[in-house]
């Protein structure tokens, strides 16, 4: 873990990103632009849709160099994709002394800046950072939001910002990278078993969630989601060891200010009741959704309370923050419309959901949401070890869907594909067991056949209002929707 200490104040440091192109690097370069900070960085060649925040703020991703870290760099921060030892930015750093440090450790080092609050979970970050930054953004208090991806209700941002005085960021699970992190209050949407190479056990993952929760302050609290069984224990244990933590629940199963009760869909709006707070809103599919919605009104309450504001004071402001909120990049993210070749509506929607908890609770909101429409959905499991781990699980989690695809698997670098148990194939042959319609098209261009035939037939009179066809997973299959998106330009 990193001990280097970052200034109060960030105007005119110069901070040297490597991998400036990730997800995460460019939010945090965004938190430390608005503060003044000077940035470079660099990364590879190929163009990522992150190139166009940084071109918003006037950075320009050079390539791998030594000569782009000259003395005039005080800090350099890093992507764990790229090695100390080989890349040649992160040489010349080390030979030049300079603090160097990883994504995680530079967002913990931010994080002692401010009043801070860590969202984390399997599931649900992103969406409910995003949720929490929407609704910031209408409640006079001076925040700074950081999300895992682009959210439109930030400008197509990573990052909104309203000033600093609260820090709100998404945190990682993944080889207990939140760990650096120092928060004041934590949002905990879920605990289930994933990222099998470096969790291998239930076990493990959950005890890295209770030392997370732990590392609250005295009389910190923890808004944990009381429908989620290891979210539940995970709060529990950490409660054995800090009894000064206060515990706050959200969800159908909570006591208290956060107990939701679900609505009805209708007009493009899912309806919801929170205890405290009354009737409210959200225009994206799914009750993992609305969850998260939960999460995002309790911290957002909970926030004002710590500034010493009645959150009844502001209900309008909170309920117009949840309507406001359109999604974020690769999260339901509605990418294109298109008629069939028979002239029927066409919705296209990637999502990055990867874990089977997700996939299901976000096809059955889909479900609900686009109740006319016949569901298309194009899979691409991430890692084999995933994979190998949750195989039924996996297998059975398509039934909000009326016809799959399956992609053959998206391996990870940290990974020896040749010594794989578990292929695309034989995820899509299990998947047969639970579901009537089911092909495996391990490459894209197949399975952009196999789609453009699906949307070639009628949807029938279950679905008059056509299709929906849903790209998921953490991989690239997202370029399946996008090549069936041409088919049917040049179609029409």
């Amino acid at each position: 873990m990193s001990e280097i200490t970052l200034p109060e104040s960030f105007s005119g440091v110069h901070f040297h990103f490597v991998g400036i192109k990730g997800t995460g690097m460019v939010a945090l370069v965004e938190i430390l632009s608005a503060r003044g900070a000077f940035i470079t960085g660099s990364d590879v060649s190929e163009r990522f849709y992150t190139d166009e925040v940084l071109e918003k703020l006037g950075i320009k991703a050079l390539p791998f160099s030594e000569k782009n870290v000259t003395e005039s760099v005080q800090f350099v921060i890093y992507s764990s994709a790229y090695s100390v030892e080989k890349n040649p930015d992160l040489i010349q750093a080390k030979k030049l002394g300079l603090p160097m440090m990883l994504y995680s450790e530079a967002l913990g080092a931010v994080s002692h800046a401010s009043y801070s609050c860590g969202v984390c979970g399997v599931h649900g970050k992103t969406s409910t950072t995003g949720l929490c930054g929407t609704i910031l953004k209408e409640l006079p208090l001076s925040s700074q939001v950081l999300a895992g991806s682009i959210i439109k209700s930030f400008g197509d941002s990573c990052v909104m910002t309203k000033g600093h005085d609260f820090f709100v960021a998404e945190t990682c699970e993944y080889q207990r990278h939140f760990m650096a992190f120092e928060p004041k209050k934590i949002i905990l949407t879920s605990v289930e078993s994933d990222h099998q190479d470096y969790y291998p056990t239930y076990e493990d993952i959950l005890s890295a969630f209770v030392d997370y929760i732990c590392k609250l302050p005295e009389g910190g609290q923890v808004i944990y989601c009381a429908d989620d069984k290891g979210a539940c224990q995970a709060v529990s244990l950490a409660k054995k060891r800090r009894g000064d933590i206060e515990a706050i629940p959200y969800g159908t199963s909570a006591t208290g200010d956060y107990r939701l009760t679900f609505g009805r869909v209708e007009g493009g709006l899912h309806y919801f009741n929170v205890s405290s707070l009354g009737e409210c809103a959200i225009c994206v599919p799914g009750d993992h959704n609305v969850r998260n919605a939960a999460a995002a009104l309790a911290l957002s309450c909970e926030l004002l309370k710590t500034n010493g504001k009645n959150p009844l004071d502001y209900i309008e402001e909170l309920k117009r923050g949840l309507k406001n909120f359109a999604g974020g990049k690769r999260r339901s993210e509605i990418v294109g419309r298109a008629k069939s070749p028979l002239g029927q509506e066409v919705i296209f929607i990637d999502d990055y959901g990867h874990h089977p908890t997700a996939i299901k609770t976000t096809l059955a909101g889909f479900r609900e949401f686009y109740k006319g429409h016949k569901i298309i959905v194009d899979f691409m499991s991430h890692t084999y070890t995933r994979t190998q781990a949750l195989l039924e699980e996996f297998a059975s989690c398509f039934d909000s869907a009326d016809k799959v695809i399956i992609n053959k698997i998206y391996g990870s670098a940290r990974e020896d594909a040749s010594a794989a148990s578990v292929t695309g194939e034989i995820l899509a042959e299990h998947a047969k067991k639970y579901h009537k319609d089911v092909s495996y098209a391990g490459e894209f261009d197949e399975a952009a056949d196999v789609g453009f035939k699906i949307l070639s037939e009628p949807s029938g009179s279950s679905y008059p209002d056509g299709y929906v066809f849903v790209t998921m997973g953490a991989g690239d299959n997202w370029k399946v929707g996008t090549k069936i998106l041409g088919k049917l330009s040049e179609h029409s």
